[in-house]
């Protein structure tokens, strides 16, 4: 591993694109201040320095922003289908052109190397193009009832005021997966982003505005008391939905909350993921399956591959061939090129990755490469493999969220499905193997919604994302994803 770090200040081009965002209360169409005045500290992971300000907001603000939200959803649901559809398609072609703005926004906001950012960016838009599409194709049904007598009509509607809570590790994509579908729907929101990285979704709001989305669609409130916010909205009685990525305890509680109101629930939660690795697999391809599955996002992904698989026979070799690959990556701040893999998003992510590593050692896990950060500023952590984990290990039973490898063997089909599925969590789990006949067993075994087979990436705007278990409700993306926004209205029209 080399590094990358310097205690140089966050580039000159980063704080003019931060200088260009809007860092107030969005309500009804305008920017303003906290009721309280509060506001709060955006800190780049990579220099510890502070970067922004932004509004900190409050019950009070929550209140204005459902209030909006419920007010102006009536006439924002009478649009034209191809209204909307031209929204989402100008701000899609406004965030392609901003890209290297954008990218550099989310580099010192979260920490990722800025050629990971640009992909997060182009991935965000493509949410945006998706969903245009996807708005003028909401259809209906017209049959008949088996006696013959009446016709049934059926449409489609706006399920109504959409509560939509975003996590900090994807902060631009996780707000166009959200709010593409909604407003293609015809839904009015109230958006909270995560208050590490608010920056990306604060310039999310302008963009939206600039390709024409109306005043009150979109009301955007941040905070560093979620609850706070979050709450007075799941009680309001007006919101009608709630979309929420994030850790399985909150969505627990969230989910608690909307069954006072019977609301809509899209959850999209945490993940324990499989990634396996059978003998007959093509070595080569397995190791950069599990660069792509372990290291995007430094580690701090839901679909991150959290636990490693390998068939006995081949488990060395794998775990050599990965530590070679990972001990070679350069850390560092994300705007230094040549940089590979970032900082962890703050003090606290790096202090777990730090103790789920020692709890491994002292259970008897091997260090192959890495298992220690390195000295100087910034929240960085060396990528690491570890041989040798024991199953009663911390890390083999709760996500990582960093570049830590766990390389774990076994023996047969049975066994490793069996060990794979044992976890309260099921979104995503990935398999390595020749066999196509095995390929589609394993992966139909998995108790999961989503399998990469042969890949070590799975999310893409086309497809449906979302897990089963502890790991969420609902889907986003794909043709599904706009579904969970809408209701289902059935006519009966008597045959005369």
């Amino acid at each position: 591993m080399t590094t990358n770090v310097t205690e140089s200040a966050t580039s000159a081009a980063a704080r003019e694109a931060i200088a260009t965002i809007s860092t107030g209360i969005f309500i009804d169409g305008v920017w303003g201040e906290a009721a309280s005045g509060a506001r709060f500290d955006v800190v780049n992971p990579a220099t510890e320095e502070v970067i922004a300000t932004v509004a900190d907001g409050g019950p009070e603000d929550a209140r204005r922003a459902i209030e909006t939200a419920g007010r102006v959803q009536k006439e924002w649901a009478k649009t034209s289908p191809r209204e909307r559809s031209e929204i989402l398609r100008r701000a899609y072609e406004l965030i392609m052109a901003r890209q290297d703005q954008l990218a550099l926004v989310m580099t010192a906001e979260m920490g990722k190397p800025l050629a990971e950012a640009k992909g997060e960016v182009a991935y965000a838009a493509e949410f945006f193009r998706w969903f245009s599409e996807e708005a003028v194709r909401i259809g209906g049904d017209l049959t008949t009832t088996g006696d013959g007598k009446n016709r049934i009509l059926v449409s489609r509607e706006p399920v109504g005021p959409c509560v939509l809570v975003t996590p900090w590790n994807f902060p631009l994509a996780m707000g166009t997966r959200k709010i593409g579908p909604a407003i293609a729907a015809g839904c009015t929101m109230v958006f909270k982003p995560a208050n590490l990285t608010p920056l990306s979704s604060l310039a999310l709001v302008d963009i939206l505005v600039e390709a024409g989305l109306p005043a009150g669609v979109l009301n955007v409130v941040c905070t560093t008391k979620a609850s706070d916010v979050v709450s007075p909205w799941m009680s309001s009685g007006i919101a009608r939905k709630v979309s929420f990525t994030g850790s399985t305890a909150v969505g627990v509680r969230l989910l608690e909350q909307a069954s006072q109101h019977v609301m809509r629930s899209s959850m999209e939660l945490g993940g324990n993921a499989p990634f396996i690795v059978f003998e007959d697999a093509d070595l080569d391809r397995a190791v950069e399956g599990a660069v792509a599955a372990k290291m995007r996002n430094m580690g701090e992904a839901c679909t991150a591959a959290n636990r490693l698989f390998v068939q006995r026979s081949v488990a060395d070799e794998f775990a050599r061939r990965l530590a070679a690959r990972l001990g070679a990556l350069t850390v560092g701040d994300g705007v230094e090129p040549g940089t590979d893999v970032g900082p962890l998003v703050e003090e606290k992510a790096l202090r777990k990755v730090q103790e789920l590593v020692d709890d491994a050692v002292a259970k008897g896990a091997t260090v192959v490469c890495g298992g220690s950060r390195p000295e100087g500023v910034g929240y960085f952590y060396s990528p690491t493999v570890l041989a040798d984990v024991s199953a009663d290990a911390d890390l083999m039973n709760e996500e990582i969220f960093g570049p830590v490898a766990p390389v774990v063997p076994f023996d047969t089909e049975e066994e490793v499905v069996r060990i794979a599925n044992d976890t309260p969590w099921g979104l995503v789990g990935y398999l390595f193997t020749q066999d196509v006949d095995r390929g589609f067993r394993v992966g139909d075994a998995l108790e999961v919604g989503m399998v990469g087979l042969n890949t070590g990436i799975v999310s893409n705007p086309a497809a449906p994302f979302g897990g089963v278990k502890a790991s969420g409700l609902g889907r986003e993306g794909g043709r599904v994803g706009i579904e969970e926004f809408l209701e289902y209205k059935y006519m009966a029209v008597p045959r005369v």
